[in-house]
């Protein structure tokens, strides 16, 4: 476990904007990603995540737009995911101003890609996403999907993790399907049983509703926490949440003003 926590926005990116919806459905615009990103840097954000949720080839190059105008104002790490699916992908994507790359479907569908990347660029820029839901059919009662958690794989999340893990993953980005839009607070289950099979940093996600979810995803074993919707709606700041963890005794980096 980490010694200190990272919160994490993460900004869902559609042609060049940032949107948030449900399951990526019915999005609404919720911003201008470079202006968010500046402010959440603003705010003491230790990351910032980009995802770009549609990820066609048409918009390839707005999102190379979006991240290389990031870099120049936010001097924090960007992780950009969505439609990577070849490590020449990664070189683009890093030649821009990415420091790190979320990988998730093309990796379920060809899991040497894993492989390639960490072999090119290290273990440090490769991280694995997992859209994560409950499950009667694996062995972990988690499952891992893919299309915003329609459609279920075959891969017991437990297993996938370790696999990815062997295969070169650095960090494991693990998004709660069931919590997801709930704002009831994250899954501690999946975060705890995530913990006890990574060997690399764990970041919780979805379910955050108020400031005070975020801590006990740290003591079920997360490294960092990310959140969209309670930050794009102002509902809290980055700096909320960090002088939460510190009431709960969780180190943090800098709060901001």
């Amino acid at each position: 476990m980490s010694l200190v926590c990272r919160v994490i926005p993460c900004l869902d990116v559609a042609g060049g904007r940032v949107v948030k919806g449900v399951n990526f459905q019915n999005l609404r615009d919720m911003g201008d990603p470079v202006e968010l990103a500046r402010e959440y840097f603003r705010q003491g954000a230790d990351e910032i995540t980009f995802l770009d949720v549609t990820a066609t080839v048409d918009e390839r190059s707005t999102t190379y737009d979006v991240v290389r105008r990031t870099a120049e104002e936010v001097f924090i790490p960007l992780t950009v995911g969505g439609g990577v699916r070849s490590a020449d992908d990664v070189a683009r994507l890093l030649g821009v101003g990415a420091d790190k790359i979320g990988v998730n479907s093309a990796a379920i569908a060809r899991p040497p890609l894993l492989d390639e990347i960490a072999d090119r660029f290290g273990a440090q820029v490769l991280v694995l996403s997992l859209d994560v839901k409950r499950s009667p059919n694996t062995d972990s009662g988690f499952v891992v999907t893919t299309h915003g958690g329609r459609t279920e794989t075959e891969l017991d999340a437990l297993g996938w993790a370790r696999e990815a893990i062997e295969r070169g993953a650095g960090e494991l980005l693990v998004n709660s399907i069931d919590a997801d839009g709930t704002k009831e607070g994250f899954d501690l289950e999946l975060v705890s049983l995530m913990r006890e099979v990574s060997s690399v940093p764990v970041i919780a996600s979805g379910g955050a509703g108020k400031a005070e979810d975020f801590g006990p995803a740290i003591e079920a074993g997360a490294d960092a926490v990310l959140a969209a919707s309670v930050f794009h709606s102002g509902q809290l700041t980055v700096g909320d949440v960090k002088r939460s963890l510190l009431a709960d005794g969780i180190p943090v980096r800098e709060v901001a003003a």
